[in-house]
């Protein structure tokens, strides 16, 4: 009895140290639609990790809905903080599945150089690769949550800008940017972006470091939409960008890679349960980059519950009841 109370004290211990906590584990019961009972489920535990920002949020909902609905018993592991923690639980073994995103395996995880604009391609190279690390991709949706910068909508028109290239025919003065600190180190970030457009960093000619604010991710959107600089970073599916009136700028000479997210699915999982891609392949086509930003956007603008507005939009479109 003392090992058994000894291991349960510790678990959540060794849970923490792994950076793998939990996030609300309340996830409603759904009757099916679409997504039916499929042979084989009852009594087999399936567990889904997420990362901790809104998008995965719903995204790992989703998938438990989905799953519990399909007739499997759900161990929920969303809120996970940062890339790398899911990675490892997912090659592992110690997730079954994950949403991922191809830029973000090919770029951070896979560790290649750069990224491949051709959404398919990249796709598929990805998938390639990763089939020797014991994980399967399956077929990925059409929304693509790359990077982007965005100007305020009234911004944009008064200076004349829709694409990124535009930005080097305007005075020095006006080429002011706001970034988050991650992104102004990556491989695919703001540095090669600059370079690509021809608009060195540091150059008097180019983006003078001094019209660069490094500042947390919601401060950019907030900062850009007050006018503090021109041009913010932002993430193409987040909601904030209809919310607070941003117009997206045109990446005209395709320097971002795709970032297409698709079920990621333990090899060893995926053959002892095929139908586990069954059940995706109900949910991933009708995730586009409009529908992901409504969903976003009802999370951080309105305030709704992740879990609330996955188990919504998976009732409108017919996959539970």
């Amino acid at each position: 009895m003392r090992r058994v109370v000894a291991a349960l004290l510790t678990a959540p211990l060794l849970l923490a140290g792994c950076g793998l906590q939990a996030a609300n584990q309340y996830t409603p019961e759904a009757e099916p639609g679409t997504i039916q009972p499929v042979a084989g489920s009852e009594g087999v535990q399936l567990v889904v990790g997420a990362k901790n920002f809104t998008e995965q949020l719903i995204l790992g909902k989703i998938a438990v809905i989905a799953l519990q609905t399909a007739g499997f018993d759900v161990l929920d592991r969303s809120n996970i903080p940062g890339s790398v923690p899911v990675r490892v639980g997912s090659t592992s073994g110690e997730f079954d599945m994950n949403w991922e995103y191809t830029g973000t395996a090919w770029l951070t995880y896979l560790g290649m150089a750069e990224g491949i604009p051709d959404r398919e391609e990249q796709y598929e190279a990805v998938r390639e690769a990763d089939l020797a690390n014991g994980l399967t991709w399956l077929p990925p949706a059409e929304m693509n949550n790359t990077y982007a910068f965005a100007i305020r909508s009234e911004a944009a028109a008064d200076l004349g800008v829709s694409r990124l290239s535009d930005i080097a025919n305007l005075p020095v003065e006006d080429r002011t940017f706001c970034v988050e600190a991650e992104f102004a180190s990556r491989n695919d970030g703001f540095v090669p972006m600059l370079e690509a457009y021809d608009l060195p960093l540091g150059s008097p000619d180019g983006v003078p470091r001094d019209n660069v604010s490094t500042l947390d991710t919601g401060a950019v959107y907030t900062a850009t939409d007050q006018g503090a600089c021109n041009f913010g970073e932002v993430f193409t599916t987040d909601g904030r960008i209809e919310s607070l009136d941003l117009t997206v700028l045109e990446d005209d000479r395709q320097f971002f890679p795709a970032y297409n997210v698709a079920p990621v699915i333990y090899t060893q999982t995926l053959e002892a349960h095929p139908e586990v891609a069954d059940v995706f392949a109900e949910i991933t086509p009708l995730i586009t980059d409009d529908v992901m930003i409504e969903l976003n956007r009802r999370v951080d603008v309105d305030g709704e519950e992740p879990v609330d507005v996955a188990l919504d939009w998976m009732r409108s479109e017919g996959l539970v009841s």
